[in-house]
Parts: C-alpha cells; sequence; structure tokens
C-alpha cells in the first residue's frame, strides 16, 4: 500500500506544478493557497468523524470513504508544505513499538 501513497504524492507535486486549475482540483486548490487546503483538511476531518458516529446505524462504508477523502486532503495539505507521505511514514515506523504513553511523555518533554 505504500506504493499507492508514493504514487499519489508524485501526482499531487505534478499537478500542483502544472498548475492546469481547468482540469485539476489539485492545482485549484494548490492556486487558492494553504488555508483552503486546510479548510478542506478541517472540512474532511469533520465529515470522517460524523461517518464514524453514525458508523453503528450506517455501516463502515460511509466511513471509509470520508477517510479516504481526508488521507487525501492531508496528502495535498503535506505537499503544499514542502512534505510527503515517507515523512509521515518514517515518522510512524519511528515509533513503532514504543508505547504511546512514552511518546506523549517525551513530546512534552520537548515542549
Amino acid at each position: 500500500m505504500q506504493d499507492i501513497l508514493e504514487q499519489l504524492d508524485t501526482l499531487i507535486r505534478q499537478r500542483m506544478a502544472a498548475g492546469n486549475t481547468d482540469e485539476s482540483y489539485v492545482a485549484t486548490l494548490h492556486k487558492q493557497g494553504l488555508n483552503k487546503i486546510l479548510e478542506k483538511v478541517g472540512e474532511e476531518a469533520v465529515e470522517t468523524i460524523l461517518a464514524a458516529k453514525d458508523v453503528a446505524s450506517q455501516g463502515p462504508d460511509a466511513l471509509v470513504y470520508e477517510t479516504a477523502d481526508l488521507w487525501f486532503h492531508t496528502l495535498v495539505m503535506l505537499a503544499e508544505a514542502g512534505s510527503s507521505s515517507d515523512a509521515v511514514l518514517k515518522e510512524l515506523a519511528r515509533r513503532f513499538g514504543l508505547s504511546g504513553l512514552d511518546e506523549k511523555a517525551a513530546r512534552s518533554l520537548k515542549h
């Protein structure tokens, strides 16, 4: 599955660079700037939360759909910030095997 994230990262960067807002949603978001992208991430996060709340009555399909939207918009946000899914995967790998409580405590010591 990491391949699909790499492919999406590449496609997002290509569409941002091409700048063709007539044919690319990503280019449109990029042209509108970081605040618009953040707005979309927030909107998708809320929709994901609402789908999770309704999963008992609606089933998991809507949750999966909304999570895909959230992940996609998060990838656009990362690209806009000069990062990628690879950086997130490396951070998750770094945390793998650590107690979540220990990792959170270490973060609070740094701040």
